[in-house]
């Protein structure tokens, strides 16, 4: 009915960029707030990310400076671009769609399948 599809993950060196997009598409009426999360070998996954419809933001405090968050709502996609990539940046990283309003007006949270991020030193 709905589906978050991400891309743009991969293999960078500690110091490099990337930059991730998470395509929503299906019985979309309305995206709401959007996050992006990410989950270590062995770890919870925690928030990395998020943007409300209105553009507002906030970052988790080991990304502040390095990520940015951003969004294109005419094409139902959110971003986020990696810069300074640091080794425990290493993840897979997960979109997220909160509060998401369907054609037939049902809320939904959905999730994205992840993207592997891998930063060598």
């Amino acid at each position: 009915q709905v589906q978050l599809v991400e891309s743009g993950g991969g293999l960078v060196q500690a110091g490099g960029s990337l930059r991730l997009s998470c395509a929503a598409s299906g019985s979309i009426f309305r995206l709401n707030a959007m996050g992006w999360y990410r989950q270590a070998a062995g770890k919870q996954r925690e928030l990395v990310a998020a943007i409300t419809s209105g553009g507002s933001t906030n970052y988790a405090d080991s990304v502040k400076g390095r990520f940015t968050i951003s969004r294109d709502n005419a094409k139902n996609t959110v971003y986020l671009q990696m810069n300074d990539l640091k080794p425990e940046d290493t993840a897979v990283y997960y979109c997220n769609a909160d509060n998401l309003l369907t054609k037939t007006f049902r809320y939904l949270e959905v999730w994205g399948q992840g993207t592997l991020v891998t930063v060598s030193s």
